[in-house]
């Protein structure tokens, strides 16, 4: 039985023709819903037995670290090649998600806000579960930064030094690329 789009917005029309071009927005602060939605479009695309060049969009200010870890595996694990478009603002969590795309197709919008900071877990605990936090927050760090290696083609102490800094840092779309973490400005 056919389907009526009787009843559709534009916005679902808009949607269904993303989807049909293997296109996913993902907008808006890193949380369980957005991931959730960029997974599921991965995955479901992942069924294919034809290998396709996916792309996702990112306009993001940053958000649940975890959530963004579990993108980076699921982008990562894909049989398809996942091409990211950096626009608007890439920042924290959104930042570790565009420079995961597949190299040679990371691109980044000219006038995109871009920023990396220090990625780790809130400091609010009680004393007595500070070590605890200190060790995942440890291990949060240590992930972001094998990220930013693996993206960048360097080291994990270049890494450290360059992208560890205690203060936000800011990069325009040439100092992305310059850095092999962006491989196109558009």
């Amino acid at each position: 039985m056919a389907q009526s789009y009787d009843n559709w917005t534009a916005t679902d029309a808009i949607d269904k023709s993303l989807l049909d071009n293997d296109i996913h927005y993902l907008n808006g602060e890193i949380t369980n819903e957005n991931i959730a939605e960029a997974i599921k479009f991965i995955v479901s695309r992942d069924l294919d037995k034809k290998k396709k060049i996916l792309k996702l969009y990112v306009n993001s200010t940053g958000g649940d670290l975890y959530e963004a870890f579990a993108l980076i595996d699921v982008i990562k694990n894909s049989k398809h090649s996942i091409s990211t478009i950096g626009i608007g603002a890439i920042m924290s969590a959104g930042f570790l998600i565009f420079i995961s795309g597949e190299k040679g197709m990371r691109y980044i919008g000219k006038n995109t806000g871009i920023m990396n900071h220090q990625h780790t877990d809130s400091w609010e605990s009680k004393m007595h579960d500070l070590r605890a936090c200190m060790s995942e927050n440890i291990n949060c760090e240590t992930r972001a930064l094998n990220i930013i290696k693996d993206a960048a083609n360097i080291s994990l102490n270049e890494a450290r030094e360059k992208f560890n800094s205690k203060s936000d840092q800011y990069f325009t779309a040439k100092q992305l690329v310059d850095l092999n973490l962006a491989d196109k400005i558009l």
